[in-house]
């Protein structure tokens, strides 16, 4: 791009400033963007919503939505809290890295859980005194 005056011609190069969020930061950064996502996938499962309707109440687009679910870093901080106070009214990042919600704690009780199956006759076997 050519900038005329009356006293000098200037070249001004313009580049694309353009920055790609994910490119931007370090590793360990990107892994805690990608955390809260997950936590924020989690605690929506556990309260048994889906993923238009936190999206609708938040405010924001179901792409958005999943964009955060996602760990995308670009999304704006604000969104984030908008989506937790849709899926988690009164919830704080806090509660959320914590994994104090009431509905994840079931959650992870339920996760905990795991079907007992019978014993094979060797095994039964073994106990028998």
């Amino acid at each position: 791009m050519l900038v005329k005056s009356s006293t000098m011609t200037l070249k001004i190069e313009i580049t694309n400033m353009k920055v790609k969020q994910s490119d931007a930061l370090s590793a360990p950064l990107a892994e805690q963007c990608t955390q809260i996502g997950e936590l924020l996938a989690r605690l929506r499962h556990a309260r048994k919503m889906k993923q238009s309707d936190a999206a609708v109440r938040a405010g924001l687009s179901r792409n958005t939505a999943y964009r955060l679910e996602q760990g995308d870093p670009g999304v704006a901080f604000g969104q984030i809290l908008r989506y937790l106070q849709a899926i988690a009214p009164g919830a704080t990042l806090v509660s959320l890295l914590t994994e104090a919600d009431p509905a994840l704690v079931v959650l992870r009780a339920r996760e905990a859980t795991q079907r007992v199956r019978d014993l094979t006759a060797e095994e039964l076997k073994n106990l028998d005194f």
